[in-house]
C-alpha cells in the first residue's frame, strides 16, 4: 500500500507539471483550467448574490477601468513572450463589494472583487493598480490551483505515514510532527513564495498598464501603518512581512519601468 501511494504521488507530480510563463519554472498543478475555471465562476456568482455589490459609483467605475487596463497589459506581455491565447478562457469581471475588510482577490479565470475597506489604503487609481496587479498575477500564475495541488500532496503524505506506521503511539507522534513540519516547513513558505511572485509580476504588469510602480512600496507602507505592528512572525505567516514587501518592491520598481519601456510606456500615472 505504501509503495502504491508513493508511486501515485511521483506519477502525479511528473504528469502535472505546468510552466509558469512569467518565471519559466515548472510548477505543480493537478487542476486544468477546464476543471477549475467553472468551479471558480460558480463560486464567484454565488458570492455576488450573497454580498452587496456597488455599481455606478466613481469607485466602482475605477475598479473596472483599472482591471481592464491590467488585463490588457497582461495580454500584451503574454502575446509578446510566446504565450498567445493564454487568456482565451478567462472571463474578466470586476466588482466592488461593500465590506470593511481590507482586502481584494482574483479567482482563477479573472473574477475579481475589491472590498470598500481597502480603498482608504489604495487612495488613488494607481494604488488600486498595485493591488489589482498583484491579485491578477495570482490568477495568471495559477497560484490557486498550485495551492490545491500542494494540499493534496500534503494529505497523501499524511495517509502514507499512517499506513506505514503500525504502532498507535508512534503514529500519533508522526501526525503531530508531520502536521507542524509540513505546514511551517513547506506550506507556509510555499504560500509566501506565491505572494512574493505575485508582487513582482504585478509590479511589471501595472507598469506596462501605465501606472507608476514606485507607488507599490508607498502602498505597503500605508498597509504597515494600518496593521500597527499586529502581525505574526514571517515564518508563521502565509505572507511576507510588510517590511520585506516594501524592500522588495522598492528594489524591483526600476526593472518594472524598464520592462514597460519595451512596450513604449515611459510615463506613468
Amino acid at each position: 500500500m505504501k509503495k502504491c501511494i508513493i508511486t501515485a504521488v511521483v506519477f502525479l507530480a511528473v504528469a502535472a507539471c505546468k510552466t509558469n510563463p512569467f518565471t519559466g519554472k515548472s510548477t505543480l498543478n493537478f487542476y486544468p483550467n477546464s476543471q477549475i475555471f467553472p468551479m471558480a465562476f460558480a463560486q464567484y456568482d454565488s458570492f455576488l448574490t450573497e454580498n452587496k455589490v456597488i455599481t455606478g459609483t466613481s469607485d466602482a467605475q475605477m475598479i473596472t477601468k483599472v482591471g481592464q487596463r491590467i488585463a490588457t497589459a497582461a495580454e500584451r506581455w503574454l502575446d509578446a513572450n510566446g504565450y498567445p491565447g493564454y487568456l482565451k478562457d478567462y472571463k474578466w469581471e470586476y466588482n466592488l463589494v461593500n465590506d470593511d475588510t481590507v482586502n481584494a482577490w482574483c479567482m482563477p479565470g479573472g473574477k475579481i472583487v475589491f472590498y470598500t475597506g481597502i480603498l482608504p489604503i489604495t487612495q488613488t487609481e494607481t494604488g488600486v493598480a498595485v493591488v489589482m496587479g498583484h491579485e491578477v498575477a495570482h490568477a495568471l500564475a495559477d497560484h490557486g490551483a498550485q495551492r490545491m495541488s500542494a494540499g493534496m500532496v500534503q494529505q497523501i503524505g499524511a495517509v502514507a505515514g499512517n499506513v506505514a506506521i503500525q504502532d498507535p503511539e508512534k503514529r500519533n507522534m508522526f501526525n503531530q510532527a508531520y502536521g507542524l513540519g509540513s505546514t511551517v516547513g513547506v506550506m507556509l513558505p510555499f504560500s509566501r513564495g506565491h505572494e512574493t511572485e505575485a508582487d513582482r509580476i504585478g509590479l511589471q504588469i501595472m507598469a506596462i498598464a501605465g501606472y507608476n510602480p514606485d507607488e507599490a512600496a508607498s502602498l505597503w507602507k500605508r498597509m504597515k501603518a494600518k496593521a500597527g505592528g499586529q502581525a505574526p512572525p514571517e515564518f508563521l505567516s502565509t505572507h511576507p512581512s510588510n517590511d520585506t514587501r516594501i524592500n522588495n518592491l522598492t528594489v524591483w520598481a526600476p526593472a518594472a519601468k524598464q520592462e514597460a519601456a519595451k512596450y513604449g510606456v515611459t510615463s506613468f500615472k
